[in-house]
């Protein structure tokens, strides 16, 4: 990898752990005009289970410099359809499923590691739906990455003290190893953000890995996906006949990479895999027409993809429903 690449990672990397306001805040508006929210969450039924989305926060992402394989003026004119322009925020999602014995989060947000204001809301919005950080049996990794495993410590220690957590063999493998970034040219920080989190609870003895197509607990089967990174993972829970897949980072920025899913982006460690599993996981999903869950799409990143033609590829938000009702 060039040393150019190696720089634009890192650049990367800068943008999303910057502690300062994005650029399009205005520090002296009033409160009421500020974009606040309340803890966030979205439940919903799958057979006997209980799925509920998490919202972390979001963050401003500058799509410009973390684009590969597209102009700007490409860029410009895919945002415009969906009534978007450069910076976009990105949201930052987990998931919760419960099926009364079992308390299973799939990914963690960022923690503290964005800094104030940048993600790490999810205790709270956990507690929002009446689960403490000690209920948490389970944690599936959807893949080593700062934005899903920050969430997984606190202060240095295991903010999910009685949890198990599942990552993908290869991902824990490739992550753990320091030597890994200057053999691939991925930045440092990836590696020394994975030994604080997720090295934490390796060193505990509280990691267990999977491969492809292993069954990690009832009803929840796993797949692998490498390109975003070695061991990135899909989740499939199946309850009564019903289903849905977690899907981690195959996507990143909706409004672009569904209508060109060529379109990569910096954090891929192979964004050319990361493009190919891309278009091969959609027209899987949009045949199927499978429910899937993603954890930078719009909160609360639950939808459906549908196909629009050769290579391109449209996303439907889940039927939003405010009402006791199954």
């Amino acid at each position: 990898m060039t040393t150019a690449r190696t720089l634009l990672l890192s650049t990367a990397v800068a943008l999303l752990t910057a502690v300062s306001a994005p650029a399009f805040a205005v520090d002296n508006a009033p409160a009421t005009a500020r974009y606040q929210q309340v803890t966030d969450s979205y439940s919903f039924p799958l057979g006997d289970l209980r799925i509920t989305a998490l919202s972390d926060g979001t963050v401003p992402q500058d799509l410009y410099k973390l684009l590969i394989g597209t102009s700007h003026a490409h860029t410009d004119d895919l945002l415009d359809k969906e009534f978007l322009a450069n910076p976009v925020e990105a949201s930052i999602n987990a998931f919760l499923i419960q099926d009364g014995t079992r308390t299973i989060l799939v990914d963690t947000g960022s923690g503290d590691l964005f800094g104030p204001g940048n993600g790490g809301k999810l205790l709270d919005s956990l507690s929002g739906v009446g689960v403490k950080a000690g209920d948490v049996t389970d944690i599936l990794i959807t893949h080593i990455h700062t934005d899903h495993t920050g969430g997984l410590v606190r202060n240095g220690r295991p903010a999910f003290p009685n949890a198990t957590v599942h990552v993908g063999a290869p991902d824990l493998k490739f992550f753990l190893d320091p030597s890994n970034a200057q053999k691939t040219g991925y930045a440092d920080q990836y590696f020394d953000e994975a030994a604080k989190t997720i090295g934490v609870y390796e060193k505990l003895g509280k990691v267990k890995t999977f491969g492809d197509g292993d069954t990690i607990l009832p009803g929840i089967a796993t797949s692998l996906h490498p390109g975003h990174t070695p061991g990135s993972a899909f989740f499939t829970v199946t309850s009564k006949g019903r289903s849905m897949t977690f899907i981690g980072d195959v996507i990143h920025v909706a409004a672009v990479q569904f209508p060109d899913p060529n379109v990569t982006i910096v954090y891929d460690v192979k964004p050319r895999d990361a493009a190919s599993a891309r278009k091969e996981t959609f027209s899987d999903f949009a045949a199927r027409r499978e429910l899937v869950a993603a954890p930078h799409l719009p909160f609360p990143g639950i939808g459906y993809i549908r196909a629009e033609g050769p290579g391109s590829f449209s996303w439907h938000p889940v039927e939003y429903r405010n009402r006791a009702s199954q």
